[in-house]
């Protein structure tokens, strides 16, 4: 199964985006922080650590065991230059370090809705137990 990260413009310190499933249907809302790749060079040259959007491309998702989410956490596997990349609640940019946030909503401010993001990481992570649990590896592609 995939589902896709579709970024908008990064503006006040984050990236708005919109998560679609596998047949373009709206999931949710994603807050992540500033894009600044720069194609063709080594992540290491544009990163800010805590402050930085992870880069373009298909990553596997997997449940793991978050110390600070605890268990069933999604995680984003195997981003260049990048570890423990999550999916979780939250609403600010402050709340992402390096993170992908869900959201029910989101403001042309560059914040989730308050109240929307819990629900959004639930449905999300009901679609992807079930992909799994059918036997189904979870891609995320962020563009």
């Amino acid at each position: 199964m995939r589902i896709t990260l579709t970024r908008m413009a990064s503006a006040n310190g984050a990236t708005v985006g919109v998560l679609t499933d596998a047949q373009g249907e709206h999931l949710c809302y994603t807050l992540e922080d500033v894009v600044r790749e720069v194609e063709g060079r080594p992540v290491l040259e544009w990163k800010v650590l805590g402050r930085t959007a992870i880069p373009r491309g298909t990553y596997r998702v997997v449940f793991v065991n978050s110390p600070r989410f605890g268990p069933s956490t999604l995680s984003v596997c195997d981003v260049p230059g990048f570890a423990y990349i999550l999916m979780h609640a939250g609403n600010r940019p402050e709340d992402t370090e390096g993170c992908i946030l869900l959201g029910l909503g989101a403001t042309e401010s560059g914040t989730l809705t308050g109240g929307t993001s819990r629900p959004a990481l639930e449905k999300v992570k009901a679609i992807v137990h079930a992909a799994i649990d059918y036997g189904d590896t979870v891609w995320l592609e962020v563009k």
